[in-house]
């Protein structure tokens, strides 16, 4: 099934796009997904996903297909199976960017392919879940800071205990800095 999302980030094109290929640095930001391991163009990890009342965990890889830095365009192809169960999901993302204002559109087109638990669902269910997923990992990116951005102030928490935390929390982490 064909899966379409747009969305946009306050950032150049070439500031996005350093960003968005940067697998290593944007895995955070996808809602369950935990990026385990890196091995040359290949990145290995696990992702949770929750698709009505199932809740499923592929264990899997993905790898660039295509990366034009020129026109912004990648295509990333991502397999896994299903840690608990027989079932797979494979995928082909295509992500465009284009200069959108003082920002980027980004435009992805999922070509998604399920079996197992999740197969059960609609193409309307899993469109949605794509979109609600896809937009918890724009807002998220939306919130990290650019070069041409800075970062907003932190607000300071209010604490209502009479004694300090055992240890600070920890500072944000965020894909649009340098590492």
């Amino acid at each position: 099934m064909e899966l379409t999302n747009e969305f946009r980030v306050g950032a150049t094109p070439d500031e996005a796009w350093a960003v968005l290929t940067d697998i290593e640095r944007i895995a955070p930001c996808m809602p369950g997904a935990e990026l385990q391991e890196i091995d040359g163009d290949e990145y290995r990890g696990v992702v949770k996903v929750k698709v009505g009342p199932v809740t499923a965990q592929y264990k899997g890889a993905a790898h660039f297909v295509e990366r034009d830095d020129a026109a912004h365009r990648a295509v990333l192809r991502a397999e896994g199976r299903e840690t608990r169960g027989q079932g797979n999901a494979n995928a082909t993302i295509t992500a465009q960017l284009t200069a959108d204002g003082e920002g980027t559109k980004v435009s992805v087109t999922t070509d998604l392919t399920v079996a197992g638990r999740v197969a059960q669902f609609g193409r309307g269910i899993l469109a949605d879940v794509s979109t609600k997923l896809l937009g918890q990992f724009a807002s998220c990116l939306e919130t990290k800071p650019t070069p041409t951005r800075p970062a907003a102030p932190r607000a300071r928490r209010r604490s209502t205990c009479s004694t300090p935390p055992a240890r600070p929390w920890p500072s944000a982490w965020s894909p649009w800095a340098s590492p």
